[in-house]
Formats: structure tokens, C-alpha cells, sequence
């Protein structure tokens, strides 16, 4: 994907997005993010695991459209992790290629990656729809959580131990958000504007 100007005086200037990103993305979403945060002067940086490779190149869930990654989440240490204001993990089928293992014994790459930003609360968590799938090896991330998720994955929910609320965006505690779908992601990506304009001491 080109690369989009970030407004310097942007009211999140300065902060830092990962987004996690695989093929069958669905375009709708991935494309505002990468327009909507970039708008409020973030830096969007879309995270996957490129296997040894300098870059891979995804392709949407609707229309095919590519994507050419160039970032991973495979060498970020701790320091690196917490430069980190938001990690999302989006809709479509992103976080079920993600949660792939080569070794069943061992716990998904990016389930791990994720275990370790919930293991920090200076970083905000974002899971929306069918994202939930990538917190199936460690349930314990959400058990006892409110979220709201697709309607297909309701059940998975609550077999993680997680709360179902029934809204388009749920808030638990200072470092998760949840989205029902992929269509509602302008809902979603507003709670995370929100709450890092919040963290800063600031409101729209």
C-alpha cells in the first residue's frame, strides 16, 4: 500500500498503532484505519509474520485487493512492545491465518504477541469480529471480560469465559476494546481515538 501523510499537528501526533494483518482482510475496514488514524497524526504500522521474507504481499477478503507487508511482530522486544499505544487485531479471516502454529505444542506466534500487549496496560487493546479467534489458544486473555463480537462467534465467547454484551463497541476496563464487525469499524476506530485523546488529558 502507499504510504499516507500523517497530519504532524494531528491531536494523536506522535502516537504509535499496530495493526495486525493477513490475507483476506477486508478492505472497507483496513483502508480507514490506515486513512482515519493517519488523519489524527498517528503512526499506523501493519504488523504480521513475514516467515524470513523482506515482505509479503496479502490479498482482501472482497475484492483481492494486494497488500504489501513489510513489517513483523516476530522481533519486538518488551521496550519496542510498549512504544505501542494501540494493537489492534481486525476483522475477517486476519487473526484465524495468524493463530496458525507449526508446532501444535507451542502457542500461536501472534496469540503470544498478543498475550505479551496484554501483559502491558500502557497498551490498549483493539479486537473486532472474527478477531476474538486469535485469543482462543490463551482464553484467559478475555475470561471474565466484556466483549461483543460477530454474532457467529458469540458462543466462542462465552466458551472463553468472556461476558457477551450485546453492542456495536464494548469498553473493558482501561486497555480493551471490542467491535461487533468489520462494518462497524468508524464505530471502533472512534473509541480508540477517544480514549488515547482521554490518555493524553485531552477531549475532542
Amino acid at each position: 500500500m502507499a504510504e499516507l501523510a500523517v497530519r504532524a499537528d494531528g491531536a494523536l501526533a506522535g502516537a504509535k498503532i499496530g495493526i495486525l494483518i493477513e490475507s483476506d482482510y477486508f478492505e472497507p475496514e483496513i483502508f480507514y484505519y490506515q486513512r482515519r488514524f493517519a488523519e489524527e497524526g498517528a503512526e499506523v504500522h501493519f504488523l504480521t509474520r513475514l516467515w524470513g521474507q523482506d515482505q509479503l504481499t496479502f490479498t482482501g477478503h472482497e475484492w483481492k485487493i494486494p497488500f504489501v507487508a513489510t513489517e513483523t511482530f516476530e522481533n519486538i522486544d518488551d521496550d519496542e512492545l510498549r512504544s505501542y499505544d494501540v494493537l489492534i487485531v481486525p476483522s475477517g479471516m486476519v487473526s484465524d491465518r495468524l493463530r496458525y502454529t507449526e508446532d501444535v505444542t507451542r502457542t500461536p506466534p501472534a496469540t503470544e504477541f498478543l498475550r505479551r500487549a496484554f501483559d502491558e496496560p500502557s497498551v490498549l487493546k483493539g479486537i473486532i469480529c472474527h478477531g476474538l479467534w486469535l485469543v482462543a489458544p490463551a482464553p484467559e486473555l478475555v475470561r471474565g471480560r466484556k466483549v461483543v463480537v460477530h454474532n457467529n462467534l458469540i458462543g466462542d465467547a462465552r466458551n472463553m469465559g468472556a461476558e457477551y454484551v450485546d453492542q456495536d463497541v464494548v469498553h473493558d476496563g482501561a486497555d480493551l476494546i471490542t467491535g461487533r464487525t468489520g462494518m462497524h469499524a468508524h464505530l471502533f476506530a472512534r473509541a480508540i481515538i477517544d480514549t488515547l485523546l482521554e490518555r493524553r488529558g485531552g477531549r475532542r
